[in-house]
């Protein structure tokens, strides 16, 4: 089932994510505007809108978020193959993503630390070439 919901959800997104699903939704709300006055802007009128709004953005945001899980997932694992591949790289950062919140937090501060002794190296280049 796990295969199927995922080529379904990819299929979807894909789908509404066009320039002509757009103009088909905004053309389906222009429609329901200008039908306002033959149903006198009744309550009834309004709750399809509403109701109908309400349904697509309820079940849009289980197929984004399936479709961006399934993605973030993929990027991950080729990230982690490009770190594993390369002599250099630390293993460390290969799924890196299940890391807690203090083991990032110490990457991050060493990041800081070399972006700030890049920043000072290259302040002191462009220093020395002023003169």
């Amino acid at each position: 089932m796990n295969g199927r919901f995922a080529r379904f959800a990819l299929a979807i997104s894909e789908v509404v994510g066009t320039p002509r699903a757009f103009l088909l939704a905004l053309a389906l709300v222009v429609v329901w505007g200008v039908t306002g006055p033959l149903f006198h802007f009744s309550d009834s009128w309004q709750l399809v809108i509403n109701t109908g709004t309400t349904v697509v953005t309820f079940l849009m945001v289980f197929l984004i978020q399936a479709t961006q899980n399934r993605e973030t997932r993929a990027l991950h694992l080729k990230l982690d193959e490009l770190i594993r591949s390369q002599r250099k790289a630390r293993n460390i950062f290969t799924d890196l993503e299940h890391a807690t919140d203090d083991e990032l937090a110490e990457l991050e501060a060493e990041f800081r630390k070399v972006r700030a002794r890049a920043e000072a190296r290259q302040a002191a280049k462009s220093a020395g070439n002023t003169h």
